[in-house]
């Protein structure tokens, strides 16, 4: 064999897992058609948090205006594009630069496996005793007439102008994100979703407070609404549901979803099952080859689809190849962000999945904004739940405010260690921090010991 272990992309799903096999002492290499370091490195999570930053910071500011801040702060979107095209731009020679001095080979190209241990890669073939297939997703594309005239999110995360009236297709987790940037810059989004509600898989009171807030910035919502086409007018494209809604704008956003990269890559000659939700695995994250493995985005799961899912699963399959544990992979609680203004986030056990269990859970629900507007930089809407199982252990949480991924954060190491108050108490927080007042409140209420 040429290589111990051969990667069929260079992102989350393979790097981490590709270094640790190579400080392990195994020959690695990563087959990578696109840029180093996958999608959520260069067109996806990275883009979007960098452009964020100054989002964040002017939305903390606006709060103080019926306080004390007086100046209006304004964004320069197509300067920020400029720097994020810079910064961005990077990783990709870099990253080759660092998985390099890992000692792992980088072969560019697009990879096909040819049998069990064989890829094709263009007029050449590498061979290797294991295969990773790390291929991940790309966005989904509404079968309707006029679909060429939308565009994904990665398109929107290089655009050099933002668009004055942006028509998004879907009202999930990628259009709230981007619509409550193009909302603070004053512009216009229109929504079109057949759900009867944004944001399904998070709690709808939560949800509701962010579509109320986005409503009074001039977003318009259309539930329950399936688009039906898409045209080009003269002054840009119109937008139509089956039951005849419509609405012109400059810039439309299919944001319906993402489907896994599973085309051409020989899995149907090899009998590896697959299909636009991903590929099948087992229990220990193999195809019906033993020898191949699945990770990230690309795998057919139920768990969330998200990046640090990704590496969690790249380290764990790391781990069976050098033979360090061969239980099925068990996944934590998996904390859930949306990076909208303000954020909305979970982890553990969701709140309606409490109360439809109300003899094994107890929610506690903290107006935390109003209760500690002193070290909650004036963010009067903050909202918290925190969900305790019937031992008095965190089982789950949900957020709404603009520090829910740091909390979020903090409340996973919880529910993952079990802690009681006791724990808490062993231990000396920093203050006065929002941080501390959340581990003060959940002494109030965890397991005593």
């Amino acid at each position: 064999m040429d290589y111990d272990v051969v990667f069929l992309g260079s992102g989350h799903s393979c790097n981490h897992g590709g270094m640790a096999l190579a400080l392990a002492g195994k020959k690695v290499a990563f087959i990578e058609a696109n840029k180093m370091g996958g999608t959520c490195t260069n067109f996806g999570c990275d883009a979007k948090i960098l452009l964020d930053g100054p989002f964040e910071l002017m939305d903390g500011l606006r709060r103080y205006e019926d306080l004390c801040v007086e100046a209006d702060v304004k964004i320069d979107w197509t300067r920020l594009m400029a720097y994020k095209k810079q910064a961005i731009g990077a990783f990709d020679p870099v990253l080759e630069q660092v998985f390099t001095q890992f000692g792992i080979d980088v072969i560019r190209g697009r990879g096909r496996l040819t049998d069990a241990h064989t890829i094709a890669v263009g007029d050449k073939t590498v061979t290797a005793e294991y295969i990773v297939i790390g291929t991940g997703a790309r966005n989904a594309r509404l079968n309707i007439p006029g679909r060429e005239l939308t565009h994904g999110s990665s398109h929107f995360l290089d655009l050099d102008v933002m668009p004055e009236h942006m028509i998004c297709i879907g009202a999930g987790i990628i259009s709230m994100e981007f619509a409550s940037m193009a909302l603070a810059l004053g512009k216009k989004v229109t929504f079109f979703e057949f759900a009867p509600r944004a944001l399904l898989n998070y709690p709808a009171e939560y949800v509701e407070k962010l579509v109320a807030r986005m409503e009074s910035q001039g977003a318009m919502f259309h539930f329950g609404e399936a688009v039906a086409s898409v045209e080009q007018t003269a002054n840009g494209y119109r937008v139509t549901s089956g039951n005849g809604v419509s609405a012109e704008g400059d810039y439309v956003l299919d944001a319906t979803g993402r489907v896994a990269n599973v085309e051409d890559l020989g899995l149907e000659e090899l009998g590896i099952q697959a299909s636009r939700r991903g590929i099948v695995v087992d229990d220990h994250l193999r195809t019906s080859v033993p020898n191949i493995y699945a990770s990230g985005d690309v795998v057919d799961k139920t768990i969330p689809k998200l990046t640090p899912t990704a590496e969690f699963e790249s380290n764990y399959i790391a781990g069976q190849i050098l033979g360090l544990s061969d239980a099925p992979i068990v996944y934590p609680p998996v904390p859930n962000l949306v990076f909208t203004l303000p954020r909305i986030g979970q982890v553990g056990v969701s709140v309606d999945e409490a109360r439809g269990d109300a003899e094994s859970y107890k929610l506690v629900n903290v107006p935390w904004g109003v209760q500690n507007d002193w070290v909650n930089n004036h963010e009067l809407e903050t909202d918290l739940t925190l969900i305790f199982d019937k031992e008095g252990y965190l089982a789950g949480a949900a957020i709404y405010g603009s520090e829910a991924g740091t909390w979020l954060d903090y409340l996973t190491l919880i529910i993952n260690k079990k802690m009681t108050a006791l724990d808490l108490r062993s231990m000396i927080m920093s203050f006065p921090t929002q941080t501390y007042m959340l581990w003060s409140t959940l002494q109030q209420n965890l397991r005593p010991f």
